[in-house]
């Protein structure tokens, strides 16, 4: 499998009282496919999973899969600091009927080395036959997965990518230039997208995809033709945007500018809190600018 174009790191929508609101999901998930979104991701950071029940973590997939239907793959989050738990996670996920693969970020407090690391990711790929997309996002976990980890991970025949967040341009490079060409490497930020892909790498995994899924998608398939004059345009446009989604720590802002467009609450759980009214006037303005209150995306 060769995972390429944008992907969007989906949001979890709340009813005012807590609860899942499984129209809303269901909504974003079919304006994602009518957008040209490649890749989905339910439960991951910006999904709040940690905050998820198991039931409900297997109820956000199978709605995200049913919705999606077949359109495009679908990856589920998998992260858990417990390298046994993360083991049978991954196992009870693996029994959900269309799930394409897991996502897994390195495992967060515990800061095991290098080693710790590798040993963390293997097990996970030796339990399962799902394909698994590393996720390296060291200001997340507070460990950093070196290449040379990464390189050696990429030996394992399920372990086919990874959503690179670590920011270390000449990290990312480093893996891009030695992984092998079947290992997929995706920007883990939005404003980090195309830097990835003139280094080669074959797509981002979206946070503003949530709100603006045709022109993150269209940004990327530009750049993906090397059509890098669409691509900076498109990029210039909406940076402001991918820069204020985390004015406050994700997935607050992006829950708020999904508020504003009328398409979800913002309801989110603790210990995540709503924005600022400061910053939700900033994002009300920026919307503003792109008329995006008036206009869908």
């Amino acid at each position: 499998m060769n995972l390429q174009g944008c992907g969007t790191a989906l949001i979890t929508p709340f009813h005012p009282d807590g609860s899942l609101d499984e129209a809303a999901l269901t909504a974003l998930v079919q304006t994602q496919m009518d957008h040209g979104i490649s890749i989905l991701i339910p439960c991951g950071t910006t999904g709040e999973a940690s905050t998820l029940s198991e039931e409900e973590i297997e109820r956000v997939i199978q709605l995200t899969i049913t919705a999606a239907a077949g359109r495009a793959p679908v990856f589920a989050g998998c992260t858990h600091n417990s390298t046994a738990q993360a083991v049978r996670n991954a196992q009870r996920l693996a029994r959900i009927a269309g799930l394409t693969g897991l996502l897994s970020a390195n495992p967060y407090y515990n800061r095991p080395n290098q080693e710790g690391q590798f040993q963390h990711f293997r097990a996970i790929a030796e339990a399962v036959d799902l394909p698994i997309l590393l996720y390296n996002i060291p200001g997340r976990t507070a460990t950093n997965l070196l290449p040379e980890t990464v390189l050696r991970l990429a030996e394992y025949p399920n372990v086919i990518g990874i959503k690179e967040s670590s920011g270390l341009v000449g990290q990312i490079s480093e893996i891009i230039a030695h992984a092998p060409a079947t290992f997929s490497v995706l920007a883990g930020d939005d404003a980090m997208a195309l830097p990835v892909l003139a280094l080669g790498g074959t797509g981002v995994v979206s946070v503003a995809s949530n709100a603006i899924p045709g022109p993150i998608a269209q940004m990327i398939a530009a750049a993906l033709r090397s059509d890098w004059g669409a691509a900076r345009e498109l990029n210039a446009r909406y940076f402001a945007l991918m820069q204020a989604n985390f004015c406050e720590p994700s997935p607050a802002p992006i829950k708020a500018v999904l508020a504003l467009l009328g398409r979800c609450t913002e309801t989110l759980r603790l210990p995540m809190v709503p924005i600022t009214e400061a910053s939700r006037t900033k994002l009300k303005a920026i919307l503003q600018e792109l008329d995006l209150l008036r206009n869908s995306l």
